[in-house]
């Protein structure tokens, strides 16, 4: 079986590799990857290595030509350019006979109030409706994503809170990725649809988790989304960056991240990381 992941070269797909690496011969692994000179390494320990760009569609039938499993990793930008580039991808996989599609989807897609799940819903419709076998791999957070708020707590700015009680089931990105590659590499994962979670938990709770790395209390401060709109701007980020991420926080409140589920766990065959491991891993 030959199967080939999309953006190797960036944080997710690249750890997918490297899993993969460690049990699947190097000649039955493909990546896709806009800039092929930046997957020389891989390349170097026999990969073939394709270029894809999902921007000119003509390149993805031929970078996915003679695989069978194909990881579709979600891409950047805004939902219209996504929704098009996955789209394009799902297309290309058709045209050139691909087998399996698994795609890294959002917690609770189908019915998440989350504006980037409009994305996710489209191009897990498209699959679908392609015919090709699929396992939808939907991520809950990446504890990652709290990273600019640890740095913060490090430098002495309290931990902003704009959800209140509400739970999110973080977990680490390398979980997450050693999942998916658990998937294309195994078997049995025809038209599935896996809830990929930690536990749930309040940011309350995740501060406790660094306070107790980082070893300071951590001042938990409450706000609404004006506030939080408020410490963003203030932060030096980009207009369009702090309207999204203020625009998350409601859906989030309303439980779009809160899933109780053991898919995770049952793809890795061990328990999910600790958070903490993020949280000290910020500090080396």
């Amino acid at each position: 079986m030959k199967m080939l992941v999309t953006g190797a070269t960036g944080q997710f797909g690249s750890i997918v590799v490297e899993t993969l690496l460690q049990t699947v011969p190097a000649e039955n692994l493909a990546v896709s990857v806009r800039n092929p000179e930046k997957a020389a390494h891989l390349k170097a320990q026999g990969v073939d290595v394709r270029h894809g760009d999902f921007d000119q569609p003509e390149t993805l039938a031929e970078a996915f030509a003679g695989i069978d499993g194909l990881l579709l990793v979600s891409t950047d930008g805004d939902n219209k350019t996504r929704i098009r580039q996955h789209q394009a991808a799902v297309e290309a996989a058709k045209q050139a006979g691909v087998s399996f599609i698994a795609y890294t989807s959002l917690a609770k897609a189908d019915e998440s109030t989350l504006s980037l799940a409009e994305v996710h819903r489209a191009t897990e419709k498209a699959i679908k409706e392609s015919g090709i076998a699929y396992s939808l791999l939907r991520n809950n957070w990446y504890v990652e994503n709290e990273a600019g708020t640890v740095q913060g707590v490090l430098h002495g700015a309290p931990w902003l809170n704009p959800t209140g009680d509400a739970k999110i089931s973080w977990a680490l990105r390398s979980d997450y990725a050693q999942a998916a590659a658990a998937v294309l590499a195994g078997e049995g994962h025809e038209n599935t649809v896996y809830e990929l979670a930690g536990t749930p938990r309040t940011q309350k709770e995740l501060a406790a988790i660094a306070s107790n790395v980082l070893q300071k209390d951590v001042e938990v401060v409450n706000v609404d989304d004006a506030g939080f709109k408020e410490a963003l701007s203030g932060a030096g980020l980009p207009g369009f960056v702090v309207d999204m991420l203020v625009e998350m926080q409601e859906p989030i409140r309303q439980g779009s991240l809160d899933v109780e589920s053991t898919d995770l766990e049952k793809l890795l065959g061990r328990k999910a990381q600790p958070l903490d491991v993020f949280v000290q891993a910020l500090m080396n």
